[in-house]
Parts: C-alpha cells; sequence; structure tokens
C-alpha cells in the first residue's frame, strides 16, 4: 500500500489557490452536467437528542469528476454553534488502485469551494450591471460568498442581514476597509432584500424568509442554507417567479431549495453546468428574476482536493504515514 500524505488546514490554507479552484470549480461543474457517471450522493448521519440542537454528521460520497484520476469521500459534522460550524476530513484515493494518497482536513476546503461555488452561478446569472450586493446572514460563508464575488466582480456597495444585528455590523466593520467596499448594516429585512441587485443568503433557517413581493425586476438569488432536509430560504412563490438554477436536478428536489418548499422538477430551469457550458440559457432579459440554488456536491471537494494534493506533492509540504504498517 502506497503512503498516504497528511494535510493540517495550515497546509489546505497554504496550497489550496482561489485563482485555480475556480478554474477547476467551472471545469467540474460543465463535466458534471454533460458527461456525468456518478450521480451526486449525501448522506445526512442523524445525532441523538442529546448532541446540540440542528448538529449532524454528513457523508459525502463518491467525489468523482472527468479528467482526475481520483476519487474522493469526505465525512464532516455540522455543530452550528460552533466556530467553525463545519468540520471533518476529506479522503482522496487512486482511482486506479484505490490507495489512500491522502487525508486532509476539509473545513477550509469546505468552505472555498462553497464560496467559489456561489460565486460562479451569481456570475452566470445575475445582471451585468448588478453592483448592490445584500448579503443575508453576517457568518463565516456570507464572508466568503462576498470575497469570492469580489474576486471576480465590480461591486459598488453591500448591504448586510443578520437576526443579530451586532453581527451584521462586526462583519462590514471587517470586510468593508479589508475589500474597500461602501457597506452597511440594516435592521430590517426586507429593506435589505430590496436594496439588493444580488441577494447572497447563506443561513440556518428552516423557513423561506424571502417571498415573490420582496424581490424587484432584475434581482438575482443565491441561495445557499438549503443542503439538507427541512431548511429553506426562498419561498415558493419566489421560486416559481424567476428562472431556477440548480447544482445537482435530484438534490435540489430531496433536500434543496425546491425541496424545502414542495416545489417538483419543473421547477427547473437547468443546471449550472449547462449554463456554463452554454448548452442552456442563463438570465433571458434585464427585468428577469433569476435564483441559483446550490446544495454542495461531491466533485467539488475532489477538485480542490486535488490541488491542494497535487501542489503539496511539488512543494513537498505534509506528513507521510503507511497506514499498512
Amino acid at each position: 500500500m502506497a503512503e498516504t500524505l497528511l494535510l493540517t488546514r495550515t497546509d489546505v490554507v497554504r496550497l489550496l489557490d482561489q485563482q485555480a479552484l475556480h478554474t477547476a470549480l467551472r471545469e467540474a461543474f460543465i463535466a458534471y452536467s454533460l458527461r456525468r457517471s456518478v450521480a451526486a450522493q449525501r448522506f445526512v448521519v442523524p445525532l441523538p437528542a442529546t448532541a446540540p440542537a440542528g448538529s449532524n454528521g454528513m457523508l459525502l460520497a463518491p467525489g468523482l469528476i472527468d479528467g482526475i484520476p481520483a476519487y474522493s469521500v469526505k465525512v464532516h459534522a455540522k455543530f452550528p454553534a460552533q466556530k467553525p460550524a463545519i468540520k471533518g476530513v476529506l479522503a482522496l484515493h487512486d482511482l486506479q488502485t484505490g490507495d489512500l494518497l491522502a487525508l486532509m482536513d476539509s473545513t477550509y476546503l469546505t468552505a472555498m469551494r462553497t464560496g467559489i461555488a456561489g460565486a460562479l452561478g451569481t456570475d452566470a446569472l445575475a445582471r451585468p450591471d448588478a453592483g448592490t450586493i445584500a448579503i443575508i446572514g453576517a457568518g463565516a460563508q456570507g464572508e466568503l460568498q462576498l470575497r469570492a464575488l469580489a474576486a471576480i466582480r465590480r461591486l459598488e456597495q453591500v448591504v448586510v442581514y443578520d437576526t443579530y444585528h451586532a453581527a451584521a455590523v462586526a462583519f462590514c466593520t471587517k470586510l468593508g476597509p479589508a475589500l474597500d467596499l461602501p457597506m452597511r448594516a440594516e435592521a430590517d429585512l426586507r429593506k435589505a432584500v430590496l436594496a439588493g441587485d444580488i441577494v447572497i443568503t447563506a443561513t440556518w433557517a428552516a423557513a423561506p424568509f424571502i417571498d415573490a413581493a420582496m424581490l424587484r425586476p432584475g434581482t438575482h438569488v443565491t441561495t445557499l442554507g438549503p443542503d439538507q432536509p427541512g431548511k429553506a430560504e426562498v419561498a415558493a412563490d419566489a421560486l416559481r417567479a424567476g428562472l431556477f438554477v440548480c447544482d445537482d436536478p435530484d438534490l435540489a428536489l430531496s433536500m434543496g431549495a425546491l425541496g424545502g418548499v414542495g416545489l417538483g422538477r419543473d421547477a427547473i430551469h437547468a443546471e449550472l453546468g449547462e449554463v456554463l457550458a452554454g448548452h442552456k440559457p442563463g438570465r433571458p432579459h434585464a427585468r428577469a428574476i433569476t435564483i441559483f440554488g446550490s446544495v454542495g456536491l461531491a466533485f467539488q471537494d475532489l477538485a480542490a482536493g486535488w490541488l491542494v494534493y497535487q501542489r503539496a506533492r511539488t512543494e513537498g509540504v505534509g506528513t507521510t504515514v503507511n497506514f499498512a504498517q
């Protein structure tokens, strides 16, 4: 059995290049939609009642995409009250031998690939002149979504809402100077949503809080919270009023933005990979409402993990072990 490379969170942060990941994920979404060999799978591991409210385990398998000679399996824990709320490991296996090539911390990797995947969907569907961003949920993922989008689009101003207003204020205080953007915390959810040309929601919400009446013509919404059954951010009437694009249809229905509000497959316009490849149109006109619903797919972890592994080998980073000894 080949040796396994162990990579800590510090290693992953050092090795994962944002621009390289952006390119890799764009290619991976297209490959998944056009040349899919294995459907995306996610399995929630329920924890006993003694565990903190909202906590669960999650297994994402398999991460497999055309062009990468490996597959990945990620096991992580979701504990909303903890910082970070998501933590775990990614196992990277050789596709031909099954050898465990690497075992790496998945916390930063998961956050980065989610942020960039959201930015890809937002950029593909939002109006080219959309300059005001509304961030709903002033947490770590809200920050990464904003940073990833700012890296590929010219933004004009940001409005931030959180159920804990102090968190929104702190978000603006930290990121306004860092991104050189005018930012303000808004205490009223409806006003925050109405202000945005682009609305990005990254919350733990169990019930939808954005309805059709809150969305101006031309608005784009990226909804990231619904990634397991029992979560929802955008109401059914808003989803029906807009053009809805997902990362995976089956997961959007079983545990994503559609499943959370009882909508069916007829609500799906396209997969993100189909839009990125030009096989299906994105935004039809400037006044259209567009919505990207991202559940998060295992191949995103593979794309990120493979970049980390390849660079680690080149630069001699990490510790090797032989689990067969």
